[in-house]
C-alpha cells in the first residue's frame, strides 16, 4: 500500500506541475525538462507509459487547449512518453468525438503523420514489449484480429492496419457511407457514447460555419493520411504483412476501400490522391516486390519473365511468345491419349489441378487460361483428325477430351468461384440465397474466352465424323435467332438438307452447345457477333408424325427394333433420357434388358458428350444390377443377367471406350463391377448357353472372356515383368491393381446410389487370387509343379489333345517334353476331347503348362511352328480369355532368355521380307526429325515364344469379333517385342503389316518406337530434339519457329500428302517413355539439355562477341534488335518443357528424387562451358534462373498450389530438405561448385516464385529456417525478396518480418 501512495503522489505531483504551468503560460520545452528531470530523480523510466495515460486524460476534455496540446507535442518530442501509446489513447478518445472536437481530431492526425509514418525510433527503447501489450490491452487487438500472440512485431502489424481502419471508417461514417456496408458499423469506436450538450459556442453561426469547413478538411485529411501509410515504404510493408496473414479482415478492409472509392466526394476533392491511385494502392498487381527501390539484378529478370499477354493473332501452335507457357497443358492433353495407360483419376481432376497450377504460375487471367485450355484442347482434336488405325484410342477419345471433359474442367472451376462467393455472402436467407446465383469473374471470363475462341479459325473446323453435329449446333442457334423455337424432336426428324439455309457449323458451335448444355452459358450466345450468318425466313415444315427417336420414346413410345436402332445411333440429349433407359434396364424384360443395354452403349456412349459422365455410370452400374426381389436360386444372381451383361462388355470393349471411362475416371468402379463377373462367370462349367436377339448364341464362357480380357486391359498385366520404377515406387501412373478402391468421385444421377465408397480386394474373389498369384509366380521363376495322375495334369491332358488332336504322335501326350517338372504320358483319344466342359478357370489354371508344353515341344521337333500356331489358335477359340495367359507365359519367358532364336524363313515360320525393306524405310523417315541413327535390320530371326505369339495373332481375322481380343493382345505383342533385342519389333510389324495392311501406319510406328527403347543415347538425342525443335533452334522444317506446332506436331500417318513424314519429336517421347526402364538416367540428363539449351538460345540470340556488352536502353535490356526479353521467353520455355518431360516422365516420385538428390548435386559439382565463361556471366545467371522456373514448376506439377493438397503434406519433408540445402549454402555451410552467378540467379528465383506464385509452400517451411533465408538475402541486397518471403511465411514469421521492416527504416 505503502508503494501505491507513493506513486499516486507523484503522479499528483506531476498533474499538479502540468496544471500549474498551463495556468501560467509556461513555456512548454521548460516544462518539458523541468517534468524530465523530476521523473528521472525519482527513478521513473522513460518514456513513461503511465505519463502518457495522464496527458491524455489530462487534455480529454477538460483540457482541450493548445498549450495543452504544446505540452504532450513537446513530451513527445523528448522521448518522456511512448509515441504509439499516445496514439493508441488518442484513438481511442479523439476519433469518437471527432465531429465535436474538430481542432483535436486535426492535431491527432498531425500527430500520426509525426509518429506513425517512422517506426524505427519507437521500437528502440527498453520497454517495447511493455507499450505494445498495453496498446493491444487498450485497443483489444489481439480479440478483434483473431492472433492470440504477443510478439510486439505482431502487435505492431495489428496497430498500423487498426491506425488505417479507424480513419476510414471515421471517414466513412463522416460521409454517410458506413451505413453502405454489411456490417453498418464499425469494430472501432467512432462515436462518441456521451451526450453532446449545447454550449453557448454552438450558438455562434460563424463558428459553427467554422467547425463544419474543418470537419470536410478533416475527412479529406484523414482520406489522405491512409493514402500516405499505404504508400510510405515502411507503413506499406507492415500493410502488406496484414494483407498476407489476416486475408478475411484485409477483405472487409478492401470492400470499405472500394465503397470509399465510388462515393467519396472528399477523395474526390483531394487534390494529392486520386480514385485510381487508391484502387491501385489495393489492386492485386499491386505487390511487395513491385515497389520502388534500388532495383536488384533479380528483380529486373524477374520483371521480364513476367511481362507479356497472349496474342491476339494466329493461333497458339506457332513462336516462343507468351502462348507457349501453356505447352505443359498440350503435353498432359496428348499424353492422355495413350492406349497403353489408363488412368484410375478422373482426367477433369487431373486437368483442374493443373489450370489452377498454371494459372497461378503465370499470373494469367483465368480469360487467358480458359482461352489456352479451349485452345489445347482443340489442338488435340486436329491434330487427329484423321487417325490411324489400329489398338489405340483414335478421334472418339479425343473429341470426348474436348466437349465432355473439358467442359467439366471450366464447369468445376466456374462453380468453385461461386461457392466461394455465396458462402462469403452469408445469407440469412437460406432459400432465396440456394436460388440465387452470384456470377463470378470466371464465369464472365469464361464467356469472354469463347467469344475469342471464334476468331481461331484454322482450329475450328470438325473432322468428318461431326460435322453433321456441328451443322445441327448451327441450325439449332440459327433458328433461335430467326425467332423458331423448336426442339431435338425436329431434327430427329429432318435431314440438314431439308432447311432452305445452309447451316455451316464447326467446333466452336459444339463447344458453345456444351457449355450451354452444363448452364455455363445461356442462349444470348446465339446472338454474339458472327456466331451464326444470317437467318432462316421460311417456317420449317411441320414435324412427321411420331418418328422414332428420343422424343418419342420419352413420351412412352415401346422399344421396337426401329426405335432401338433409332436410339443407338443417337445420343440422348438429357440425364432424364438415360435415367428412363436405366430404368427399364433394371426392371425391364430380359428383351428390354438388352435393349437398355445396347442403347447405353451406342452413340450415348461415344458422342453423348453433354451427357456422357452419366452414361459411363449407369453401364458400371449395370454391371453390378441388383439382386431380384423374387430371386431365390442357389446360383449367383448374375448369371440371370448374361445377355445383358455381354452386350454391355461387347459394347464398351473398344479401345475408344476404355479411354473414356478413364477420363471419367470410372477405371476403379468398373474393374470393381468386373471381378464378381469374372469370378462367378470363370466357376460356371459351360452347359448353358443364351440367343440374343440378333440370333447369336452365348456361353459362360463368352461372358467370362469378354469381362476377363477387360479387367485385365484395366491391369496392364501385359507390359514386361521388369515395369521400369522409381526406387521403391511403383512404376509411373496412376496403375490399378487387383485390390482397387471404388469411389464415385464424378457427378451422380439422380438414381445413383449414396452409400459410402467401399475398398474391393481380391481376397474377396478366390478364383481370381489364385490365377492372380499363379500369374506372378510363373513371371518370378518357370514352371513346376505338374505332378502326373492328378486331376489338373488331366486337365493339362484334355486340352492339349483337344489342340492337337489332328497330330498322330503314337500313344505319346505332349507333357512328355514339359520344361517343368513333369514326365507324364498316356494315350490320347483325340475325339474324346473336342470341346471339354470345363470351368474358364480351370483352363486359365492350366494354359501356362498346356502352351510350355506345346512350346517345348516345337522346340524339339515334335511340332512344326505351323501345328503349334493351329493348336494355340484353337485353344483361344475354346477360351478367349486364354489369349490373356498365354501372353503372360510368352512375356515371361521372352524374358528368361533361354529360347533359342528362330528364323522367320517363310518356311517353318513366316517371313517378313516382302516388306521389312519397305519398314525400314518408313522408321527412318519417322524418326528422321530426331537425328537419330536406325540400326540396320539385317537378320531375321525372333525368339521362339515371340515367334509363336506373332505367328498366332496374325490367324486372326480383322472383325468385330476378334477385334476385342486382339485390343488386348495387340498392345501385348508390341510390349513384348520392344522389350526383345533389336530388330524384334520391325520384324513383327513387317509381319503384321502383310496381314493387316490399314493396320500398317499404326505398325511401323510402333516399330519406330523401340528405336529409342534400346539405347540410352538415342533417349537423350530424341530429348534434345524436343528442346531444339520447341526453342526454334534448328533450320528443319519441322521446327519452323518453335512452340507447341513443332514439339507435337500435326498427325501421323500416310494418309498425309507424301506418304509417311518425320513425327514430331515430343510425340515419340510421349509414346516412348513409359517404356524406358531406367526413368531415373532422365534426371541428370534433361538438366544437362535444359542448360544446354540456355546456352544454344543466348548463342543464336545475341552474338558471342557482344555478350558482354549487354547495356540497358529505354526499352528493356537488350543488344542491338535483340530484346533479352525474347531470350528470357525462350529460357522459360525451355524450363517448362524441362519440367513437363520430367513430371510426365515419373510423376511424383521422378520431382522428387529431382528436387531432393539431383539439384543439390548438379549445384554441388564443377560445371564450365566456353560460352559460359565467355559470356560475361550472361549464360551463368540465365541458366540459374532456368533452373530456378524448372524446379519449381516441376513441384507444382507435383504438389499442387492449394494450401490444402494432401499431396503438398505428405511431401512437406522434400520441399523442407530443398529449402535447408538453400539456406546452408546462404549461411556458407556447403560447398558449391557451380558458377556463383547461376546460384544467385538460382536462389532469388526459386524464392521469388515461391512468393509470388506458390506462397503455400512457404508456409510449410520452418520459421528459423526463413529467418535464415532472410538473412543470406539481405547480405545479397535482395531486401525486396526477404521481406516478401518472410510476409507470405504465415503468421509465425510476422513478427520477424514486421521487425526486420522497421529495421530496414532509412
Amino acid at each position: 500500500m505503502a508503494v501505491v501512495s507513493v506513486q499516486s503522489s507523484l503522479w499528483d505531483s506531476v498533474l499538479e506541475l502540468t496544471k500549474a504551468a498551463q495556468e501560467k503560460g509556461s513555456n512548454p520545452l521548460l516544462w518539458a525538462i523541468q517534468l524530465s528531470s523530476s521523473l528521472s530523480s525519482k527513478g521513473v523510466s522513460l518514456p513513461s507509459p503511465e505519463l502518457a495515460n495522464l496527458i491524455v486524460s489530462h487534455i480529454c476534455w477538460a483540457n482541450n487547449v493548445p498549450i495543452a496540446w504544446k505540452f504532450l507535442e513537446k513530451a513527445l518530442a523528448f522521448k518522456i512518453v511512448p509515441p504509439l501509446l499516445v496514439l493508441a489513447l488518442l484513438s481511442n478518445r479523439v476519433i469518437p468525438n471527432r465531429c465535436s472536437k474538430p481542432t483535436a481530431y486535426r492535431l491527432y492526425m498531425e500527430l500520426l503523420k509525426r509518429h506513425a509514418l517512422t517506426l524505427k525510433c519507437h521500437v528502440d527503447v527498453p520497454n517495447f514489449q511493455k507499450v505494445m501489450n498495453l496498446i493491444d490491452s487498450l485497443l483489444h487487438l489481439s480479440q478483434i484480429f483473431g492472433l492470440q500472440a504477443s510478439e510486439p512485431g505482431i502487435l505492431m502489424v495489428e496497430f498500423i492496419f487498426s491506425i488505417v481502419w479507424q480513419l476510414l471508417d471515421a471517414s466513412l461514417e463522416d460521409e454517410g457511407l458506413l451505413e453502405l456496408t454489411p456490417d453498418k458499423e464499425s469494430k472501432w469506436i467512432t462515436k462518441s457514447q456521451d451526450m453532446e450538450i449545447d454550449c453557448a459556442d454552438n450558438h455562434d453561426e460563424q463558428r459553427l460555419e467554422q467547425q463544419e469547413r474543418l470537419q470536410i478538411s478533416n475527412t479529406v485529411m484523414a482520406i489522405e493520411l491512409i493514402g500516405q501509410f499505404m504508400q510510405n515504404k515502411v507503413t506499406s510493408r507492415i500493410l502488406y504483412l496484414a494483407r498476407q496473414n489476416m486475408p478475411t479482415h484485409w477483405a472487409h478492409f478492401v470492400q470499405r476501400i472500394e465503397l470509399l472509392v465510388a462515393n467519396s466526394s472528399a477523395l474526390r476533392n483531394s487534390k494529392f490522391i486520386t480514385e485510381e491511385a487508391f484502387l491501385e494502392l489495393i489492386s492485386d498487381s499491386c505487390k511487395l516486390l513491385s515497389w520502388q527501390c534500388k532495383a536488384s539484378s533479380w528483380q529486373e529478370f524477374h520483371e521480364v519473365m513476367a511481362c507479356g499477354s497472349l496474342p491476339s493473332s494466329a493461333g497458339l501452335c506457332h513462336g516462343a511468345s507468351r502462348s507457349a507457357i501453356w505447352l505443359p497443358l498440350d503435353l498432359v492433353l496428348e499424353d492422355a491419349m495413350d492406349g497403353s495407360q489408363v488412368n484410375t483419376a478422373s482426367a477433369v481432376e487431373i486437368i483442374t489441378g493443373l489450370m489452377k497450377t498454371l494459372q497461378a504460375f503465370n499470373g494469367a487471367t483465368w480469360h487467358e487460361s480458359f482461352l489456352s485450355l479451349w485452345m489445347a484442347a482443340l489442338r488435340l482434336v486436329q491434330r487427329e483428325r484423321d487417325p490411324i488405325e489400329g489398338p489405340e484410342p483414335r478421334l472418339d477419345a479425343r473429341l470426348c477430351l474436348l466437349l465432355a471433359i473439358t467442359t467439366l474442367v471450366v464447369a468445376d472451376l466456374v462453380e468453385e468461384e461461386e461457392r466461394a462467393i455465396a458462402d462469403e455472402m452469408e445469407c440469412n436467407d437460406t432459400i432465396n440465397c440456394k436460388e440465387k446465383q452470384v456470377p463470378g469473374k470466371r464465369r464472365r471470363d469464361l464467356v469472354s474466352s469463347l467469344q475469342s475462341l471464334g476468331d481461331y479459325k484454322g482450329l475450328l473446323t470438325p473432322p468428318q465424323s461431326v460435322i453433321s453435329a456441328a451443322n445441327q449446333a448451327a441450325a439449332k442457334a440459327m433458328m433461335f435467332v430467326s425467332g423458331i423455337n423448336v426442339g431435338n424432336a425436329y431434327f430427329e426428324c429432318i435431314s440438314m438438307k431439308d432447311l432452305p439455309v445452309n447451316c455451316s457449323g464447326n467446333m466452336h458451335h459444339l463447344i458453345v452447345e456444351a457449355c450451354i448444355a452444363r448452364k455455363l452459358l445461356d442462349t444470348s450466345a446465339y446472338f454474339w457477333p458472327g456466331y451464326v450468318t444470317g437467318r432462316i425466313n421460311p417456317i420449317p415444315h411441320t414435324l412427321p408424325v411420331q418418328v422414332p427417336g428420343w422424343s418419342s420414346f420419352m413420351k412412352g413410345a415401346s422399344l421396337t427394333p426401329v426405335m432401338i436402332n433409332a436410339l443407338v445411333s443417337a445420343p440422348a440429349s438429357s440425364l432424364a433420357e438415360l435415367e428412363r433407359v436405366f430404368e427399364i434396364a433394371v426392371k425391364g424384360s430380359d428383351d428390354d434388358k438388352i435393349a437398355a443395354a445396347s442403347i447405353l452403349c451406342g452413340a450415348s456412349l461415344i458422342r453423348g458428350w453433354n451427357i456422357q459422365e452419366h452414361t459411363v455410370y449407369f453401364i458400371t452400374r449395370l454391371l453390378s444390377p441388383p439382386i431380384p426381389a423374387d430371386y431365390s436360386g442357389s446360383d449367383s444372381h448374375l448369371i440371370g443377367y448374361a445377355p445383358m451383361l455381354y452386350i454391355l462388355l461387347v459394347g464398351i470393349a473398344p479401345v475408344d471406350c476404355v479411354q473414356i471411362f478413364s477420363l471419367h475416371g470410372l477405371v476403379p468402379q468398373l474393374a470393381g463391377s468386373l471381378m464378381p463377373i469374372c469370378e462367378v462367370f470363370g466357376s460356371c462349367i459351360p452347359n448353358v448357353s443364351w440367343t440374343l436377339p440378333t440370333g447369336e448364341e452365348i456361353s459362360v464362357h463368352a461372358v467370362f472372356s469378354n469381362a476377363f480380357a477387360l479387367l485385365l486391359k484395366l491391369w496392364r498385366f501385359n507390359h514386361p515383368p521388369l515395369e521400369h520404377g522409381v526406387g521403391d515406387v511403383p512404376p509411373v501412373g496412376s496403375q490399378l491393381t487387383p485390390n482397387i478402391y471404388c469411389w464415385d468421385k464424378r457427378r451422380l444421377s439422380a438414381v445413383a446410389s449414396s452409400s459410402s465408397p467401399e475398398p474391393i480386394f481380391v481376397d474377396s474373389f478366390p478364383k481370381l487370387k489364385k490365377w492372380y498369384r499363379q500369374h506372378l509366380a510363373f513371371i518370378a521363376s518357370t514352371l513346376s509343379g505338374l505332378v502326373h495322375g492328378t486331376p489338373f495334369h488331366q486337365i493339362v491332358d484334355e486340352l492339349l489333345n483337344m489342340m492337337f488332336r489332328k497330330i498322330n504322335r503314337a500313344s505319346q501326350s505332349l507333357t512328355t517334353v514339359t520344361s517343368g517338372s513333369s514326365s507324364s504320358s498316356g494315350p490320347g483319344n483325340e475325339e474324346a476331347y473336342l470341346r471339354p466342359k470345363l470351368p474358364a478357370w480351370d483352363v486359365l489354371e492350366a494354359v501356362p503348362f498346356v502352351v510350355d508344353a506345346a512350346v517345348t515341344a516345337c522346340a524339339y521337333g515334335r511340332l512344326s511352328p505351323r501345328e503349334l500356331c493351329t493348336g494355340l489358335k484353337d485353344l483361344a477359340d475354346f477360351l478367349p480369355a486364354s489369349l490373356a495367359t498365354i501372353v503372360s507365359y510368352f512375356s515371361a519367358e521372352v524374358t528368361r532368355g533361354v529360347w533359342k532364336p528362330v528364323f522367320m524363313n517363310g518356311t517353318d515360320w513366316p517371313s517378313p521380307a516382302a516388306n521389312l525393306s519397305n519398314v525400314e524405310e518408313h522408321i527412318k523417315k519417322i524418326v528422321a526429325a530426331t537425328g537419330v541413327d536406325v540400326p540396320s535390320l539385317a537378320g531375321a530371326t525372333l525368339p521362339l515364344p515371340l515367334a509363336a505369339f506373332v505367328s498366332l495373332t496374325i490367324t486372326y481375322k480383322l472383325d468385330k469379333a476378334s477385334q476385342r481380343f486382339l485390343d488386348l493382345a495387340g498392345p501385348a505383342l508390341e510390349s513384348l517385342a520392344a522389350g526383345c533385342p533389336w530388330p524384334c519389333m520391325p520384324i513383327v510389324a513387317s509381319l503384321w503389316t502383310q496381314k493387316a495392311k490399314r493396320w500398317s501406319d499404326f505398325l511401323v510406328f510402333s516399330a519406330s518406337r523401340t528405336v529409342f527403347l534400346h539405347n540410352n543415347d538415342a533417349v537423350v538425342q530424341l530429348l534434345k530434339s524436343c528442346f531444339t525443335t520447341t526453342l526454334g533452334l534448328n533450320l528443319t522444317p519441322i521446327s519452323s519457329n518453335g512452340g507447341v506446332g513443332p514439339l507435337l506436331g500435326h498427325g501421323f500417318g500416310s494418309h498425309f500428302s507424301g506418304g509417311i513424314a518425320p513425327v514430331a519429336p515430343g510425340i515419340l517421347y510421349l509414346r516412348v517413355y513409359r517404356s524406358i526402364r531406367d526413368i531415373m538416367f532422365l534426371r541428370e540428363e534433361i538438366i544437362s539439355v535444359l542448360m544446354q539449351s540456355v546456352s544454344d538460345v543466348v548463342g543464336s540470340a545475341l552474338p558471342k562477341d557482344r555478350l558482354g556488352k549487354l547495356t540497358k536502353a529505354k526499352d528493356g535490356m537488350r543488344y542491338g534488335q535483340t530484346s533479352l526479353a525474347i531470350v528470357m521467353t525462350r529460357v522459360k520455355l525451355a524450363a517448362s518443357l524441362a519440367a513437363s518431360l520430367v513430371w510426365l516422365s515419373g510423376g511424383l516420385a521422378l520431382v522428387q528424387s529431382m528436387v531432393h538428390e539431383t539439384l543439390p548435386s548438379w549445384f554441388m559439382s564443377v560445371h564450365r562451358s566456353e560460352q559460359e565463361e565467355g559470356s560475361g556471366g550472361v549464360v551463368a545467371m540465365l541458366g540459374g534462373y532456368a533452373l530456378a522456373y524448372f524446379a519449381v514448376l516441376c513441384g507444382a506439377f507435383a504438389w499442387g498450389v492449394d494450401p490444402s493438397s494432401s499431396v503438398l503434406r505428405r511431401c512437406r519433408k522434400v520441399l523442407r530438405h530443398h529449402i535447408e540445402f538453400i539456406a546452408s549454402a546462404l549461411d556458407g555451410k556447403i560447398s558449391l561448385g557451380c558458377n556463383w552467378a547461376t546460384w544467385r540467379a538460382y536462389v532469388s528465383g526459386f524464392l521469388s516464385l515461391m512468393v509470388v506464385c506458390m506462397p503455400a509452400w512457404v508456409l510449410e517451411v520452418d520459421v528459423e529456417v526463413l529467418k535464415r533465408l532472410s538473412k543470406g538475402l539481405r547480405q545479397w541486397n535482395e531486401e525486396e525478396l526477404a521481406f516478401a518471403l518472410l510476409g507470405v511465411g504465415g503468421v509465425s514469421s510476422m513478427g520477424f518480418a514486421a521487425e526486420q521492416i522497421i529495421e530496414s527504416e532509412l
